[in-house]
């Protein structure tokens, strides 16, 4: 006898009715079948039945189905609508639109990247776009991120890629996926792994074997887990972009036909786009993709243009900007909201496709911040609010409201989920330093040291496992034995502060290339702590983003020599291993740089709050261990966000890593400040 056993809540009427799925049908396979319901509640009826006619069989296999079809729902997460939908056409184009499963397609999409927010808050931010009436969510997937070390990937917690579009399949949400390898998105290398850069010939973004070699054993790992996800086969993933504005940068004609053919070749077969600035369109397509344009205001150039290149496709704004990103020592950029709905309506009204980049920033936590490299570089700062719809706390704002009435009027008023309620921000009490410990005692707990006879950059130090220094500060220590004048010739990458017997004598940065030395006769440890600020996440010069001293220093025209290296990358587990280090009460007078330690109170179920430093130089937040990123007086942004997910009920600990000046005192608002706002020009 052959048995299958199914196993549900059941409700049975007087009349021995089924009303509500059984709670356990065991089916056989003999001419007369047994059907046998056992109650899962004490409100259930404990009942047997016995089948044993056809009619009443026929009752029971239409019950099946049903259920069969509720559980198929609840854990394949296929889109309401999707089986409304034929699943053999994926999204098409033809002359004048788009259509889905052979139906008219219009997307209006927003950006939200899932390695910028919590995951905690992935289902909340997810939810407050869908009721905004975005049908569409696209993402970058970050590479150096999921890859850190060669061989070593990362898929899980917040990084957990099928999680995040299973679950804007459950909220209804279609899916572009943009799997890069190069991304940009204000990422450090534009998204690329710095362990890249340890090949001197290293040519990014072209058809170099080193390169593609790379390229596809991170694609033998990404693109098996998101094939099952595409809308053919019952998934979100409606279109998948190739590399992303390869216009501007066009050093292989090969290249783009290589990711393509990259991501055919393991089971992509949905609709293939490019995004790039209009005056890239042409250089940054491949053939069998479909073109889309960046923008952040629309003329009629960019549709002529956009038409000209494919005048037999509908057209969409892969990049509609609804604010900027900011970098230190600037304003923070902001885009009225006036002027961002009336370009969305202008692109609506023409029957033009629209994502709007972003939706919602988030956070580019800890050292993930790119940089600019044109005209001079700028480093980033983590806020990634982007002046979006959905603050960086996950707020509404009045671009978002203006958002929805003008899409619930774009789809003649077709009811929108309700508004999710905003969570709770808090004001706690200060955290008071009240543990000191120097950079210089800190530093046995470094990985290293290391010996070279001269300097050696960040990428090429013998650190995690031959993957070299990604992120952090790397200190550099030799012996001088006379003072005088010590050059940089260009050499530092990003800032350097330099100590002559751990005593502050000044700074090298890009624009500052020379210092004094004091005179001393006996011999003196000269020792340089080199940050990278953020590699360049855009333009022509990637393959030069080496960080560190990528050179000789001179000391009166001198190259030093026999450096002592300490790798100062700050992950997690060397700020937990910094819990075993010679803390000592904070003293009068502390030395800088140093660390600081304090305490910060959460009573209850923590909220949302901001870190702000005032008296404070420039440094980098621990909280629990995790990074929250950079902070630096010279602004903008004067306030870290920091989620609830991140604290504790109860004790936090609070580290602080100030390099030249600190208030000992860390304040927690309820309030965000990015810095003065400039309109966007």
């Amino acid at each position: 006898m052959r048995c299958i056993r199914f196993l549900w809540q059941c409700r049975v009427t007087p009349t021995r009715r089924c009303i509500t799925p059984p709670s356990c049908v065991h089916l056989c396979s003999d001419a007369a079948v047994n059907l046998t319901l056992l109650p899962l509640s004490m409100s259930n009826t404990m009942v047997a039945l016995r089948i044993t006619n056809v009619h009443k069989r026929k009752y029971a296999l239409i019950c099946l189905c049903v259920v069969g079809l509720i559980m198929y729902y609840r854990y394949l997460r296929v889109p309401a609508g999707g089986w409304r939908i034929s699943r053999k056409m994926g999204l098409s184009a033809n002359a004048s639109q788009f259509t889905l499963g052979g139906q008219p397609f219009q997307i209006i999409g927003g950006s939200i990247h899932y390695f910028r927010v919590p995951r905690a808050y992935w289902r909340d931010r997810l939810t407050k776009m869908k009721a905004c009436g975005i049908n569409t969510l696209t993402t970058y997937v970050p590479w150096n991120l999921h890859q850190p070390e060669r061989g070593a990937f990362n898929f899980h917690t917040q990084l957990d890629l099928v999680a995040y579009i299973s679950l804007a399949a459950e909220l209804e949400l279609w899916v572009i996926l943009r799997p890069g390898p190069y991304i940009s998105s204000e990422l450090d290398l534009g998204g690329l792994p710095s362990w890249l850069l340890q090949d001197d010939s290293m040519r990014l973004r072209t058809t170099y074997p080193g390169f593609t070699q790379a390229v596809n054993t991170f694609f033998d790992k990404l693109i098996p887990k998101v094939v099952p996800l595409q809308f053919k086969k019952g998934g979100p993933i409606i279109a998948v972009q190739v590399e992303n504005e390869y216009g501007s940068y066009a050093k292989d004609e090969s290249y783009m036909l290589f990711i393509k053919e990259a991501l055919q070749s393991r089971g992509i077969s949905e609709l293939l786009l490019t995004s790039d600035n209009r005056n890239a369109l042409k250089s940054g397509g491949v053939v069998g993709a479909i073109r889309s344009v960046k923008l952040q205001k629309l003329s009629q150039r960019d549709i002529q243009d956009l038409n000209a290149i494919q005048p037999n496709s509908p057209a969409i704004v892969m990049d509609y900007w609804t604010g900027w990103y900011d970098w230190w020592g600037d304003l923070h950029h902001v885009l009225p909201p006036e002027d961002m709905v009336s370009t969305i309506r202008e692109i609506l009204r023409r029957g033009m496709s629209v994502n709007l980049y972003m939706f919602h920033g988030g956070s580019s936590f800890g050292f993930m911040s790119g940089a600019l490299a044109d005209p001079s570089y700028k480093a980033l700062v983590p806020s990634y609010d982007y002046d979006a719809p959905l603050s960086e706390a996950g707020e509404y704002t009045p671009k978002y409201h203006l958002l929805r009435d003008l899409l619930h009027r774009f789809n003649r008023g077709e009811s929108f989920p309700d508004l999710p309620t905003l969570h709770y921000r808090e004001a706690y009490e200060p955290a008071i330093m009240y543990q000191h410990l120097s950079l210089w005692d800190a530093l046995s707990f470094t990985e290293g040291p290391f010996k070279s006879a001269g300097p050696v950059n960040m990428e090429s130090l013998p650190v995690n496992n031959g993957n070299g220094q990604s992120f952090g500060y790397t200190l550099y220590e030799t012996t001088i034995t006379s003072g005088g004048f010590l050059r940089s010739e260009d050499n530092v990458r990003d800032r350097a502060l330099v100590f002559v017997d751990r005593n502050y004598i000044g700074l090298f940065k890009r624009q500052h290339v020379e210092l004094a030395v004091p005179d001393g006769k006996e011999q003196r440890t000269l020792s340089l702590l080199v940050e990278n600020c953020g590699r360049v996440h855009q333009g022509r010069d990637l393959d030069k983003q080496h960080k560190g001293l990528l050179g000789d220093i001179l000391l009166n025209n001198i190259p030093l020599r026999d450096f002592t290296i300490y790798s100062l990358d700050m992950k997690p587990s060397f700020i937990d291993s910094l819990y075993q280090a010679p803390w000592k009460s904070l003293p009068e007078n502390p030395s800088f740089p140093g660390f600081f330690m304090g305490r910060m109170f959460a009573y209850g179920y923590p909220s949302d709050t901001f870190v702000k430093l005032p008296g404070w130089e420039k440094g980098v937040v621990f909280i629990n261990g995790l990074n929250l990123g950079r902070y630096w007086s010279i602004g903008p942004q004067q306030g870290l966000y920091l989620p609830s997910p991140f604290l504790n009920s109860g004790i936090n600990q609070v580290i602080v890593f100030e390099e030249q000046e600190g208030d000992y005192k860390v304040q927690f608002e309820d309030t965000p400040d990015l810095g003065m706002a400039a309109d966007i020009q």
